[in-house]
């Protein structure tokens, strides 16, 4: 089978490896679809070790398969469903998580387990869909943790796809209105499309934005935009900043972006706004059966977020498509 092995920093190969093989507590999967991730961005240009993509190994882990071989002693999968492998536990081994085999034709799912292991894919969702699963995931984790209620507002900073991701979970968990920001035109032309509000920070003043879409509440030091819930899907510390500036008495900062570098924050802000600030990274096997909700009730055409496709041949021309944020969305490579 062909796979794609990453060797290191601009260094990736499609190299020929034997088919793995099927022991009576595995299945094999062929892969359909797989999506490329921001760590498999990461590993291609700066380097694999900080997200955990090791050099030698195949890679990829946003992917829907199609299972090809069963074991005897592995229950409720039959050959031709379709699965979502879930990367935590895939491999059995949870430091190869960013190492599933997304882009391999091939995979072994060791010891499976139907319902941690894998999951079966509702025939509602397309194989194109399917495959935005896993960033789904991290992106509903992070509106989860908000503990959101109907009629509330909410900021997501950040339109790549786990920000929209948490921003489409916020509405589906009964949020009134969701304003997404970002630098990029390109992609807020996209989610304006699924029917959030949008603001170009680069191009607008964020906080008289959000004034003017959700409307003021007395606040500290002065009025504040009236939104409950601030997602920072970026990892920027300019975010940070202009939460702490914008946010009124009482709401929740959920952080799923990654900062690399400590960020200042000011504690008396915090303390008389009476803010939550929450870390999110992950996610879990309940935000796997809400994004399945949200995928098959068809409420937003996420179809429209894949803008790019090619084969596995050309995984080195998807990953550096899939970095171009003013030219691409979410890039898949189609089996």
């Amino acid at each position: 089978m062909k796979a794609a092995i990453y060797n290191g920093i601009k260094d990736v190969t499609i190299n020929e490896l034997a088919m793995p093989v099927c022991g009576e507590n595995d299945i094999i999967v062929r892969n359909l679809y797989a999506s490329i991730c921001g760590s498999d961005i990461s590993a291609y240009y700066h380097g694999g070790d900080s997200v955990r993509i090791f050099k030698g190994f195949e890679f990829g882990h946003e992917m829907v398969s199609e299972v090809v071989e069963v074991g005897q002693n592995v229950k409720g999968i039959e050959i031709g469903q379709r699965v979502y492998p879930y990367p935590l536990e895939a491999k059995n081994d949870r430091s190869r998580a960013a190492t599933v085999g997304g882009f391999s034709e091939y995979v072994q799912i060791p010891n499976c387990e139907l319902g941690k292991s894998v999951y079966l894919v509702n025939d509602k969702i397309s194989s194109k869909v399917a495959a935005l699963i896993e960033p789904f995931t991290v992106g509903t984790c992070a509106a989860r943790k908000a503990n959101p209620q109907p009629g509330q507002k909410a900021i997501v900073f950040g339109a790549g796809a786990i920000g929209v991701a948490a921003a489409i979970a916020l509405k589906h968990y009964g949020v009134e209105k969701v304003m997404i920001a970002d630098l990029s035109d390109f992609r807020l032309d996209k989610v304006k499309n699924l029917g959030f509000e949008v603001c170009n920070s680069a191009k607008e003043d964020i906080i008289t934005k959000a004034k003017t879409v959700f409307g003021e509440v007395p606040g500290y030091p002065s009025s504040c935009a009236d939104v409950d819930i601030y997602i920072d899907a970026v990892g920027a510390s300019v975010v940070i900043e202009q939460w702490q500036n914008m946010a009124k008495y009482g709401n929740k900062l959920v952080v799923v972006g990654v900062h690399h570098k400590p960020v200042p924050i000011d504690f008396t802000l915090i303390t008389y706004k009476d803010a939550q600030i929450l870390g999110s990274g992950g996610y879990h096997p309940q935000d796997v059966a809400t994004v399945f909700e949200i995928m098959e009730s068809g409420k937003f055409n996420l179809e429209s977020l894949v803008t790019h496709e090619f084969n596995l041949k050309d995984i080195v021309e998807a990953i550096e498509t899939a970095s171009k944020t003013e030219e691409a969305f979410k890039v898949e490579i189609k089996y």
